[in-house]
């Protein structure tokens, strides 16, 4: 059983209770509104933020995320920490009904994420990271019971063939011509394998539970669509890097915007 700071069962309520709202409004009309960057934002996603951010403002420690309005970097290189936060992640997942979004809350500090957490309101689970102690995942009514969590350990062994996690649209052809390619370059490193698509930040839990081996995301990604998961894989012994350069992600930069990336569990990292 783990002995967590009383922060993170705050912001496992947080999740619980934004995934509550996210539900209710998720089995009635959904309305859409499209931001200036021209993605699509419901009320759904609002009032998560809201939900979330009443919960951590309570903590002192300063939140980002993306219904909230942004400091600058000036601001942000100053923090000691910080809260990265996806009120729901998979907004395009939402809007279509196919149950793939998720909640998204990780505490960063000096660059990386020292805790995480991924809610799955549908299933009503999470998965959580904690730096030096591990991953655990749990039903919403067990979540303060920590002594029925489930402790995961990392796979040994990748499966056969590989399965590589990848948005929905990863892959998709524009008139016969395939976008976002990549397969070549996972044949060369892993041979045969197969893709496992599935919307927003729920692929962590298909890789730290084995049924996924590697997740490559080649389109733009925000720094809170990743920050939770980076934690819960790194615990697990895998990585995940700029496929541009092979460095380690990190966060609070003073773009906000990820690189293109890949992520590696143990299974393959150890062959």
């Amino acid at each position: 059983m783990i002995n967590l700071n009383s922060i993170y069962h705050l912001a496992i309520q947080a999740s619980i209770d934004a995934s509550n709202v996210i539900k209710k409004i998720y089995y009635s009309n959904i309305e859409v509104e499209i931001k200036e960057d021209g993605s699509p934002v419901t009320q759904a996603d609002l009032m998560s933020s809201k939900v979330i951010s009443d919960h951590l403002l309570s903590t002192g420690i300063p939140i980002m995320g993306e219904e909230r309005e942004k400091s600058d970097f000036e601001t942000r290189k100053k923090w000691e920490s910080h809260w990265c936060v996806d009120p729901l992640d998979g907004t395009k997942m939402f809007i279509l009904k196919n149950d793939e979004f998720a909640v998204n809350i990780a505490h960063v500090k000096g660059g990386s994420a020292i805790f995480g957490l991924i809610a799955d309101p549908i299933k009503q689970r999470i998965i959580i990271g904690v730096k030096n102690n591990g991953v655990f995942t749990f039903d919403f009514e067990d979540a303060n019971s920590p002594e029925k969590w489930n402790k995961i350990s990392a796979q040994e062994n990748r499966n056969q063939p590989v399965v590589v996690a990848c948005s929905r649209s990863f892959g998709s052809k524009i008139n016969g011509q395939k976008v976002f390619g990549y397969d070549e370059t996972l044949t060369k490193e892993y041979g045969e394998f197969n893709y496992l698509k599935k919307g927003s930040a729920l692929k962590f839990f298909e890789l730290a539970e084995g049924r996924a081996d590697v997740y490559v995301r080649l389109g733009p990604t925000m720094e809170w669509d990743i920050a939770a998961g980076q934690i819960i894989i790194e615990e697990l012994g895998g990585r995940i890097e700029s496929i541009e350069d092979g460095k380690r992600l990190i966060y609070n930069k003073e773009s906000l915007f990820n690189p293109s990336f890949i992520v590696k569990t143990k299974a393959v990292l150890g062959e």
